[in-house]
């Protein structure tokens, strides 16, 4: 599995030990920044949108995307058309989110969960499988709202 790996700055901490950890769980890796805690980090919206592309392009598996709340990174990865990023603060959210709707990007906040919490929800994330069966109506359900709500304009 090939991951793409982004942050703003209250994220960059978290990220950057998750890249260690994760490392030998994933067959590839990418980090999309930012590349430093300082301020002013770059506009993270964007970071996000251009991070989510990649997964919406294939080119990644997955993401995980991280600010301070996860909040910021959710909002900004989902209007990206075939992503389905969850914010995953705990470890039930982490799993359900892969097991129930498919998410192809985890949203963390790294002033929300503890390193040692993250690294578990990143890991369980990573391992857990699409259930399919029942909830694979759901997730092409999600593909049908993005065809009648895509506006696309030009960033």
């Amino acid at each position: 599995m090939k991951i793409i790996m982004v942050s703003d700055h209250a994220g960059f901490t978290l990220k950057e030990e998750l890249k260690r950890f994760l490392a030998p769980f994933v067959q590839g890796m990418e980090d999309f920044g930012v590349f430093t805690a300082e301020l002013p980090a770059d506009d993270y919206p964007l970071l996000a949108a251009k991070a989510a592309e990649t997964v919406s392009r294939k080119e990644f598996d997955r993401g995980i995307f991280i600010c301070g709340t996860g909040i910021g990174m959710s909002i900004a990865a989902n209007k990206v058309p075939g992503i389905r990023a969850a914010l995953c603060n705990d470890l039930y959210s982490a799993k359900k989110s892969r097991e129930h709707n498919d998410a192809n990007v985890c949203c963390l906040g790294a002033r929300i969960v503890g390193m040692d919490l993250a690294k578990e929800i990143a890991r369980s994330w990573i391992e857990t499988e699409f259930a399919g069966g029942r909830h694979s109506g759901r997730v092409e359900k999600y593909g049908v709202l993005e065809k009648k709500y895509n506006r696309e304009t030009e960033i």
